[in-house]
């Protein structure tokens, strides 16, 4: 699955919008499909039902219109022939790939080579990347509490172990009905970095490495390599990472981890790298569920009428890159952040013309859940609650 998500201005002027579905022969919804015009970084993404849309500029008309994903060939038409042929499809033909038969190198030295490569594959020069960080607190299985940083960071990629600068240029809330308050003792964004194979800088003969499937991308075979810690003592099941490995260009193009410390507390984390204009790979999506458990104070317990005082929670994160500038001279990050404190707690104005006008692709499943919790706890919908809590 692959996720490129780029617009020209996070408040684009007046654009044309088009729309469609991704599909695979037999009609399947493709999701997390990279919809868009590369070479301009304009573009979004296919939600979970394979559905995008995309706002372009007139002068975009004559530009060539990509979809491409893991394991299927990318298609390519003219934005203009698909605006005349009134086009709601687009069918995606499955890119076979047979490498039984092909002597591979060992799984280490592939992983070996893929770090040793990381700086010069990926985008490694100073750059600004805007995104947008969803959070959503889930306590007994239920969302009560979201927020929306629409975030500004100063990075140098996957090669450096943090960002060098992050502002939260806008930024909005849903009302807060929690009741355990689980809270980070920094914005959410950083513990993404810490959680990332790549920017951990692990050393692959730490792990036991294994070559679990094949796939491609963009006419590259890739290798899906799994990696288990060697000394890893409990759940090694459950404890894992995957590296999906361009077999030519040892490319990065997606991460895999499951950490797993007992039943209550453990976590899944997503990573998607999506190749630039210039061919680097910059990160485009990322998504995570952390769970673990929260104590509660004897009072809260009996008012709440629970039969254990340790709370089942979890949270829920989503990263979506919105545009990336390398030009130093564009470079504009607000609100920069100089004291660590739980994203929640940051108090930023809120703009509703910003949320109302930004270019976003289609709700996830991942997003759409949070919402449909939040809503239903006192039937007040997300839109209300942002003109409520949001000053």
């Amino acid at each position: 699955m692959f996720l490129f998500v780029g617009v020209n201005s996070a408040l684009a002027q007046k654009k044309n919008e088009i729309k469609g579905i991704v599909l695979d022969e037999f009609e399947n919804p493709i999701p997390y499909a990279a919809v868009g015009i590369p070479s301009k970084q304009i573009g979004t993404a296919t939600n979970d039902d394979g559905v995008f849309s995309l706002k372009i500029s007139q002068e975009n008309l004559t530009d060539n219109l990509e979809v491409s994903t893991l394991g299927f060939k990318t298609y390519k038409i003219k934005i203009q022939e698909y605006l005349d042929k009134k086009l709601a499809k687009i069918i995606l033909i499955e890119d076979v790939v047979s490498l039984a038969t092909i002597t591979l190198e060992k799984p280490t030295n592939h992983v070996k080579k893929a770090f040793k490569r990381l700086k010069n594959n990926s985008l490694s020069s100073k750059h600004q990347v805007d995104m947008l960080y969803r959070r959503s607190s889930v306590e007994n299985g239920k969302t009560r509490f979201m927020v929306e940083h629409y975030l500004n960071i100063i990075d140098y990629g996957p090669s450096d172990t943090r960002f060098e600068e992050l502002g939260i240029a806008e930024a909005r809330k849903s009302a807060d009905y929690r009741f355990a308050f689980k809270k980070q003792p920094a914005h959410a964004v950083n513990v993404m970095v810490q959680l990332n194979p790549l920017r951990q800088r692990i050393y692959e003969s730490d792990y036991n490495w294994e070559r679990i499937d094949d796939t491609s991308y963009d006419g590259e075979d890739v290798l899906v390599m799994q990696g288990k810690k060697k000394n890893q003592k409990t759940h090694k099941k459950h404890n894992w990472i995957k590296l999906y490995i361009g077999m030519d260009t040892y490319g990065i193009y997606k991460i895999d981890v499951s950490r797993h410390a007992n039943k209550f507390s453990n976590l899944k984390a997503l990573y998607i790298y999506k190749k630039n204009a210039n061919g680097k790979l910059v990160l485009s999506y990322h998504n995570r569920v952390a769970n673990f458990r929260t104590p509660i104070s004897a009072q809260q317990q009996k008012l709440l009428k629970l039969k254990d005082r340790n709370v089942v929670s979890s949270y829920r994160h989503e990263a979506i890159i919105l545009n990336i500038e390398t030009d130093k001279k564009k470079f504009d990050i607000r609100n920069t952040l100089y004291d660590k404190k739980d994203m929640g707690d940051y108090d930023i104005k809120y703009n509703p013309t910003f949320w109302n006008t930004i270019s976003l692709p289609p709700a996830t499943k991942f997003y759409k859940k949070s919402v449909k919790e939040l809503e239903s706890i006192y039937r007040v919908s997300l839109e209300s609650q942002f003109k409520a809590v949001n000053k």
